[in-house]
C-alpha cells in the first residue's frame, strides 16, 4: 500500500531479459536517485511509476525488479532504459498518510491532452477510457504515474472521459510528470473507495 506522494526519481539503469520467448519479463536495475534504501528489505515493494515491484536485490543506491510481460503491457515508463521514474516506498502503519491510499494496481493507461502553465501552477487535462472515466469524480482523488492527484473537473464523451488536474509548482518540480506533453500516455489507478462503492452496488 502506498500514498501516492512520490519520495524520489529514480532512473532505469539497466533492463535485462528474463528470458527469450516473447512472453518473457525483464529484470529492471533502479538508480535510486533520492531514494533512501537503508530500510529497504529483499521482498519490500517500492513503487515505480504507478506500478508495485518486489525488491529481489539491492545496493546502497540502486535496486532491481523483476517485470512480467503482462505489467508492461498494462503500464508505461517501465519499459525504457534510461527513463526517469518516480519512487515511493511501501506504506507503514505509523506513516502520515499525505495523499490517499494507493494499492500500486494500475488500472490503465490514459492519454494527455494539455498540460499548460496556468498561473504559477500546471494544468494537466487527461482522456482516461470509459471503463476508467466512471470512477472518477470532481474534487475526488486519481494517481497519475504514482502521483496522488485531486480531480478538478471531469467531462464524459464518447471516446472516453477527460478530466484536469491542478499542479502546483512542487509536485510539477520533484516528479516526473514535469516532463509530460500532449500526447503522452499516463498510468492511471483509481481510487480505492470508488471500487468498494461500485461493488457494494452492484451486489445490492
Amino acid at each position: 500500500m502506498f500514498t501516492g506522494i512520490v519520495a524520489a526519481v529514480g532512473r532505469i539503469e539497466k533492463i535485462a531479459p528474463l528470458g527469450s520467448e516473447p512472453q518473457a519479463g525483464v529484470r529492471l536495475t533502479v538508480a535510486a536517485g533520492g531514494l533512501d534504501l537503508a530500510d529497504v528489505e529483499l521482498g519490500d515493494s517500492i513503487a515505480i511509476q504507478g506500478a508495485c515491484m518486489t525488491v529481489i536485490r539491492k545496493s546502497a543506491d540502486a535496486f532491481d525488479v523483476d517485470v512480467s510481460r503482462e505489467s508492461l503491457n498494462k503500464t508505461v515508463g517501465l519499459g525504457d532504459a534510461g527513463a526517469d521514474v518516480n519512487l515511493e516506498k511501501a506504506l507503514r502503519a505509523h506513516d502520515r498518510l499525505g495523499g490517499h491510499l494507493v494499492s500500486g494496481h494500475v488500472d490503465g493507461l490514459g492519454v494527455v491532452s494539455k498540460f499548460e502553465p496556468v498561473g504559477e501552477s500546471h494544468e494537466l487535462r487527461i482522456v482516461a477510457p470509459k471503463e476508467i472515466g466512471k470512477y472518477l469524480a470532481y474534487k475526488g482523488s486519481v494517481t497519475v504515474n504514482g502521483v496522488s492527484l485531486t480531480v478538478n473537473s471531469v467531462t464524459d464523451g464518447a471516446d472516453g472521459c477527460e478530466f484536469s488536474i491542478n499542479l502546483i509548482p512542487h509536485t510539477v518540480e520533484v516528479t516526473t510528470l514535469r516532463a509530460l506533453r500532449a500526447g503522452s500516455k499516463v498510468n492511471l489507478e483509481i481510487d480505492l473507495i470508488a471500487r468498494y462503492v461500485e461493488r457494494m452496488m452492484s451486489a445490492s
